[in-house]
């Protein structure tokens, strides 16, 4: 008998058979099903399973938490079941129907974004890297040079490393439209071309616009269009990226299949760079700058400190629903107008206050040897920038850790705003956050960074011996 086939037939069972199952894959620690009836499925049950380490429903999809032999038991599970073998890909269009339109929109943010993070991430390393050797002051005799001013090897290292940084930030529009190509299902190297006619040297690059004197244009004799860049736009990026997709899926159904591979990519391309020269990147330029002012505005006036403590509170909460990669697109045009970012940092300190709480439920709950197995590696994990297996294995469950954390991130995004924390860039969330941040703030957002271990820490523990407390134990039979 295989290793999990009893309990694989439970689940089935619990699932509400294989009849209730639409899709189902894995990912690293967990299963994911899109079921034809989410009450059909007994979570109780479920998580009452040795086998079982927590539930949690995200995207559309109920999510079982396995741990690294998911793979194993998902093989198990599926010829037990009777389903066949499913992509993620597969699964993220089945559960979109159980999403409303504004979780649609969301998820389809989401999976623009999401391919870019990897460099996104390295981008922000480096860039933070960048500004421990070449503004830190604290090197030399009397501890007041750069090490770029005191080894040539420093400066050529800070100059060289500017080629990624450029490369990641200065040209993201080019993955932008990439990335929707890819999502959309049409030709991704149509998309690429699009976003570098967006970033060309031809243009005026977006960060000289506003010092120029004279703007270069086309002169189409009845017509002037300003030859303008769109370095780190996201905004235009995205509209001119769906402008090039929606025309060549549009023109595959016209165009004949003998003559497609000629016309299909020049009327879908040729249109979509003029769109986005003559209409579209304008347009976006302004719909950009107005959201970063509003959001750096808000951030940094009288009131800020409300701002940022509605923020910090409220940040898990959109994690929970997903709304939380809209931010993604404000980090990014923040970054491109003010040349940092004072919201990631929250998001970081977000990440930290969820981790702190886990941490006390492991000494809280240190009996509970289940237990121990999800909310351990979850708190590395959240302490590392991923949120998700300590608030729906842990934190959620419980109610009052999830509460202490949202409290301790809001206290701690009032000191990062107060103080004018600014990160490079988007990076690495959780503690190692602190190398997005630029050096001259790195002293505040540690503060806030030990007021998010801090606070969390001593609220779970004094909430857990509340009514609170004491109920969500109940409710759980602990």
């Amino acid at each position: 008998m295989a290793k999990y086939t009893e309990s694989a037939k439970e689940l089935l069972e619990h699932i509400g058979g294989n009849e209730n199952i639409s899709v189902v894959t894995h990912c690293a620690t967990r299963m994911r099903f899109v079921l034809n009836d989410n009450d059909k499925a007994d979570k109780q049950k479920i998580e009452d399973m040795d086998v079982v380490k927590g539930t949690f429903t995200n995207a559309g999809q109920f999510q079982i938490i396995i741990g690294n032999d998911v793979a194993t038991f998902y093989n198990e599970f599926s010829e037990i079941a009777g389903v066949g073998d499913t992509s993620k890909e597969d699964a993220k269009v089945a559960a979109k129907q159980n999403m409303s339109f504004i979780q649609r929109l969301i998820a389809n943010l989401a999976e623009i974004f999401t391919p870019l993070i990897p460099a996104l991430v390295v981008g922000g390393l480096i860039l933070g890297f960048r500004n421990v050797i070449g503004e830190l002051p604290n090197f030399g005799p009397n501890n007041d040079q750069a090490l770029v001013e005191l080894s040539q090897f420093w400066s050529g290292a800070n100059d060289f490393l500017w080629l990624i940084g450029e490369a990641i930030f200065h040209f993201l529009p080019v993955g932008i439209v990439w990335s929707i190509t890819r999502k959309m299902g049409t030709t991704q190297i149509l998309g690429i071309v699009l976003g570098i006619t967006l970033v060309s040297p031809q243009l005026l690059n977006a960060y000289g616009v506003a010092e120029a004197t004279e703007i270069p244009f086309w002169d189409f004799g009845f017509a002037t269009v300003d030859m303008i860049g769109y370095q780190a736009q996201v905004i235009p990026a995205i509209l001119a990226g769906f402008v090039l997709a929606y025309l060549e899926l549009g023109l595959r159904k016209i165009i004949p299949n003998v003559i497609s591979m000629i016309f299909v990519p020049l009327f879908a391309l040729l249109p979509a760079v003029i769109v986005a020269h003559v209409i579209l990147g304008p347009i976006g330029w302004v719909i950009g700058d107005w959201i970063s002012n509003v959001v750096y505005s808000g951030l940094t006036s009288a009131f800020g400190w409300l701002f940022a403590a509605v923020f910090g509170f409220a940040y898990a909460p959109l994690v929970i629903t997903g709304l939380h990669h809209m931010t993604n697109a404000i980090d990014l045009q923040l970054m491109s107008i003010f040349e940092g970012t004072n919201l990631w940092p929250m998001i970081a300190l977000s990440n930290i206050a969820q981790g702190s709480a886990v941490v006390a439920m492991i000494f809280l709950n240190r009996r509970d040897e289940k237990e121990q197995q999800v909310s351990i590696p979850a708190a590395v994990s959240c302490y590392l920038g991923v949120t998700e297996p300590a608030m729906f294995g842990i934190n959620i469950k419980y109610g009052f850790p999830f509460l202490a954390a949202m409290i301790g991130s809001s206290i701690a995004a009032v000191i990062s705003v107060g103080s004018g924390v600014m990160a490079n860039s988007i990076g690495v969330g959780g503690l190692p956050g602190i190398l997005s941040i630029q050096s001259a703030h790195y002293l505040m957002f540690g503060v806030a960074m030990a007021v998010a271990i801090a606070v969390p820490l001593v609220l779970t523990f004094a909430l857990a011996k509340t009514k609170m407390g004491k109920n969500a134990y109940e409710r759980l039979g602990k």
